[in-house]
């Protein structure tokens, strides 16, 4: 299961990004958070579309997921608010 750990309001996360899939789509597998995104990973576009998916399936703003680390790696850290726990945790099912 992806371990995320919550630091003051936010919750921190690893996801593994896959830039030029053929549909943009979150899923859960073998434990971890797998992001899937057409968008090439090129100036920040595959970055941007991850952000977009992730906050799309947890229900909420773009502005309110974060990237923390990993801009330039396929495995990268996001934050989200603590309030999103639940619908992470039901993502992560």
């Amino acid at each position: 299961m992806t371990a995320f750990a919550r630091r003051g309001e936010r919750i921190v996360f690893d996801v593994r990004a896959i830039p030029r899939s053929s549909a943009n789509a979150l899923e859960s597998r073998h434990g971890q958070l797998v992001v899937r995104v057409t968008a090439p990973p090129a100036e920040g576009r595959a970055n941007d579309a991850v952000i977009r998916t992730v906050a799309k399936a947890l229900e909420l703003a773009p502005s309110e997921v974060l990237l923390v680390r990993g801009a330039t790696a396929r495995t990268k850290g996001l934050s989200v608010p603590a309030a999103a726990e639940a619908a992470l945790r039901r993502v992560l099912k």
